[in-house]
């Protein structure tokens, strides 16, 4: 098996492959010091003003973005009695609290010649836009240099078009800052 295929010893005994999937709180550490270090202790997931986080695999707090997106209010930083996450620490993503971006795949609405703008109304960030094709619908497309990560548009999204992915998935090479983004 290459080194492509390697999953980590907890997704593999968890049944859960597919990696990406799993989102930490905001200004969290890299994932085997998070596990390390969170002690499970649930404060921050009882201050979440939104209810983004919630208990998930080994009573680790994950975010949900299907059910709300980060305010970035930064109770769960405050609330973290083990400094684990940080909302002080620049992140070495810029300065950003997490490394990740919304993506929209080939179900969306707009893509499939339906009007819905859904997405762009509620994007706090202004990261999301339309553009006017003629003849058709508006296509959307994701500044990803404007794109904060909240989440905000997964849990509206009328078909659960849109999810998150690390920002390592982005392709490395020329990002452009703005394109349409499908899969």
């Amino acid at each position: 098996m290459g080194a492509g295929n390697l999953i980590s010893r907890r997704r593999f005994l968890t049944g859960n492959r597919q990696e990406g999937t799993t989102f930490r709180p905001p200004w969290t550490p890299p994932e085997e010091e998070f596990i390390d270090q969170c002690r499970r202790c649930d404060d921050c997931i009882a201050v979440c003003e939104t209810g983004l986080l919630k208990k998930g695999s080994g009573g680790f707090p994950e975010a949900d973005f299907s059910q709300a997106g980060c305010s970035f209010c930064g109770s769960c930083s405050d609330a973290c009695q083990h400094d684990v996450i940080q909302k002080y620490v620049i992140q070495e993503t810029e300065d950003v609290p997490w490394n990740i971006l919304a993506t929209i795949n080939s179900q969306c609405l707009a893509l499939n010649r339906v009007h819905c703008r859904t997405c762009q109304e509620t994007c706090e960030a202004r990261a999301i836009s339309f553009t006017i094709k003629t003849g058709g619908v508006a296509i959307p497309s994701i500044n990803t240099d404007q794109c904060t990560g909240c989440g905000e548009c997964v849990s509206l999204c009328p078909i659960t078009a849109i999810s998150m992915i690390s920002n390592s998935k982005q392709p490395s090479s020329e990002k452009p800052p703005a394109r349409r983004i499908c899969e």
